[in-house]
């Protein structure tokens, strides 16, 4: 966690570039019949870790700013991380739409 939410949402957004550059290099194209259970267990196992690395970026620091009493502090933080992690999004949006 950061004092910044600038960076909070570059590092959610290097994460998920970091992932989705492991699932494409792990993924063996045209091989649908390797499905095991092990496919699921790695999604499921891979959404939850995703899910406590974004609640860390994203509610760390405001949650700390709201536990000292810091309310307003705490919202702007939270949403001046989302707002930018959304900048982030419609920048990848534009550049599938572009390579498209």
């Amino acid at each position: 966690m950061t004092k910044s939410p600038y960076l909070n949402a570059l590092l959610a957004g290097l994460y998920i570039i970091g992932i989705v550059f492991l699932i494409n290099t792990l993924a063996e194209p045209n091989t649908p019949d390797n499905e095991t259970l092990l496919v699921p267990m790695m999604m499921l196992s891979l959404f939850v870790l995703s899910t406590a690395v974004m609640g860390y970026l994203f509610v760390g620091e405001p949650l700390t700013l709201y536990l000292d009493g810091k309310r307003q502090e705490a919202v702007k933080f939270f949403f001046t991380t989302v707002a930018t992690f959304a900048v982030i999004t419609v920048c990848i949006f534009a550049a599938v739409l572009y390579v498209i």
